[in-house]
């Protein structure tokens, strides 16, 4: 959704308790159905940044991305930046698997401050849902911004709007059941910033934000995601696992009906599961924000 589903254990805080084989196949089966809409936003970053010697995805989970930016950019050098080891482990081996592992490089630590252990200045600094994870969001960006070269882009992926899955009615429960879903992971998300060490309430205007970290905003531009109904094998499964998960989350805040209708969703014998029903698909935007250092 519009939050990545931070409710399924994001990897960008909180290593506790997670159960790692099981998340990191669901971010990476997520980062690679929504690989068409990455191509597009990393293809419009490239008539920004064109020859970037030295590239780091922060908060790159298993690497999926990570591997696209190696990919779209042949010449740069790429690091991926996450406070789990786990998570890259796979993205080495990932690299390894797509023969790019001899410009491809991992740093585990947690954010922004591990950015100093980098050798040098970076030419692009991609963050994909993770600066939220930050408690202070504004010192993020300014420690991003000096970690750039001069003439480098930070480029953030924050905002968007929520995915769909589903109708609005879709034949079962009260009609508006992912907007009700959504009001929930708002509510979720909200307290998840509060908790989170030296949290800043911060308006989520991220060009303004750039612009007080020094940086010259050059861009925003949304990318969309469409799978359309009837929708592959692959996006009903990556559906009924993020359907779980909220499910699991939100138990005690969603009423018996909601909670009947998800189980009707989940249960693979059931025609109007997810798992069978025709008028599955999945559609989903996100936000790309783009600004350079002049200086």
């Amino acid at each position: 959704m519009a939050h990545d589903h931070e409710t399924h254990g994001h990897h960008h805080h909180d290593h506790t308790d997670i159960d790692w084989s099981r998340m990191a196949e669901h971010l990476e089966t997520q980062a690679e159905l929504f690989t068409p809409l990455y191509e597009r936003a990393l293809a419009w970053l490239g008539h920004k940044q064109t020859e970037p010697g030295l590239i780091v995805d922060a908060g790159s989970g298993p690497g999926v991305l990570s591997c696209l930016l190696a990919d779209a950019f042949p010449g740069a050098r790429v690091v991926a930046v996450d406070g789990a080891e786990p998570l890259l482990e796979r993205a080495r081996a990932r690299a390894e698997r797509l023969g790019v592992a001899d410009r491809f490089g991992t740093l585990a630590g947690e954010l922004p401050g591990i950015l100093d252990d980098l050798d040098y200045p970076v030419d692009l600094l991609w963050a994909s849902r993770s600066l939220h994870h930050l408690g202070d969001q504004r010192a993020g960006i300014a420690a991003f911004a000096a970690r750039l070269a001069r003439g480098g882009t930070l480029a953030l992926m924050e905002g968007g709007l929520p995915a769909r899955f589903l109708p609005r009615d879709i034949g079962i429960g009260r009609p508006g059941l992912q907007a009700r879903l959504d009001a929930l992971e708002e509510e979720w998300f909200a307290a998840m910033r509060a908790d989170l060490p030296d949290s800043v309430a911060e308006a989520e205007d991220w060009p303004a934000l750039m612009a007080s970290a020094g940086l010259r905003h050059t861009g925003t531009r949304s990318f969309m995601l469409d799978l359309p109904a009837p929708t592959t094998d692959r996006a009903r499964a990556y559906i009924a696992a993020s359907l779980g998960r909220l499910r699991e989350v939100f138990e005690e805040q969603l009423d018996a009906d909601d909670r009947e209708t998800l189980d009707r969703l989940l249960d693979p014998e059931e025609a109007a599961s997810v798992h069978r029903r025709a008028d599955v698909f999945l559609l989903a935007v996100h936000t790309v924000h783009t600004a350079v250092r002049t200086g």
